[in-house]
């Protein structure tokens, strides 16, 4: 098509010879149109694909119905967020070593009745609950974060379910690891140990644990419920501030996951890929040299 002819598909303020970016193809042609008005309606010609050379623009786009890249296709959410959940659960065995290392065990002494503190009103149990309120906290931000930034093209609600879900295992698993180091010995010495002999006890939570709901379900309560409200808490803030309206990142222009880019095999033949092209010139001479003045000397032309 001549500068001089009108482009349908191109604004009114494109430059001659623009080739139109994808985003632009935003209306077909009128039924029954030819070649010069675009491809007709029954499609065959937009089957066909992309031809540069061409009188028209193909429609719909060349790359719809193609299939989309691996890592913006919604395949296998399930799979997935089943996933996600397992290996945060997993992950809680690490935090329940890391909470048995730092939280101090109590001092204890043993009597006829069993174990009483060895001091009144001990801080250890107190310093137990801080700290796995502490390292929960951190786990489920932490945790929200690298979520958000790893799964970054698989965002939404189903992998916020499963981020909570995965935390608040975790927590449960970092419960009963840390509790149980060490318990061994505990329960051994309060049992064969004689009266008046201190040892320790392990750290335990009192601010946090199970409870059977109607005598049947089990339900956490009390700081083991913190990793995953800060896990959806950050989740949640991190979709709440995004720049994306669908919470996936958009590609870049001419980028691998452009359409057209390497992550779209078949769809070719557009000048410079079929995003990478904007609406600018597609090919426009370099400006010419402006003339040289002539020399003071120079003979003027002839004048008749």
């Amino acid at each position: 098509m001549s500068p001089d002819t009108p482009d349908p598909h191109r604004p009114a303020d494109a430059p001659a010879g623009a080739v139109p970016t994808p985003d632009a193809l935003t209306t077909g042609p009128p039924a029954g149109g030819t070649a010069a008005d675009g491809p007709p309606a029954d499609g065959t010609a937009a089957a066909s694909g992309y031809d540069p050379g061409g009188s028209y623009l193909p429609w719909p786009p060349p790359y719809a119905g193609l299939p989309q890249p691996p890592d913006a296709r919604p395949r296998h959410t399930t799979a997935v967020a089943f996933a996600l959940a397992c290996g945060l659960t997993a992950l809680g065995a690490l935090l329940g070593l890391l909470w048995a290392a730092l939280a101090p065990d109590t001092p204890v002494r043993k009597t006829a009745e069993g174990a009483v503190y060895a001091q009144p009103q001990p801080e250890q149990p107190i310093a137990a609950d801080g700290w796995f309120s502490l390292l929960g906290l951190g786990f489920g931000v932490l945790a929200a974060i690298a979520v958000w930034t790893l799964l970054r093209r698989r965002r939404g609600p189903a992998h916020l379910a499963a981020l909570t879900v995965g935390a608040l295992g975790a927590a449960l698993v970092a419960w009963q690891v840390g509790r149980r180091i060490g318990l061994a010995g505990y329960q051994r010495l309060l049992d064969t140990a004689p009266a008046g002999t201190p040892f320790d006890k392990p750290a335990d939570l009192r601010a946090g644990g199970i409870e059977r709901v109607f005598g049947v379900l089990p339900v956490p309560y009390g700081n083991l419920l913190l990793p995953a409200f800060a896990a959806a808490v950050t989740y949640t803030l991190l979709a709440g501030w995004s720049r994306w309206p669908s919470l996936r990142p958009e590609p870049e222009p001419g980028g691998p996951e452009w359409p057209g880019g390497p992550e779209w095999p078949g769809v070719s033949g557009a000048p410079g890929g079929v995003g990478g092209v904007s609406w600018g010139s597609a090919g426009t001479p370099a400006p010419t040299a402006a003339p040289e003045p002539p020399a003071p000397d120079a003979a003027g032309p002839t004048r008749g």
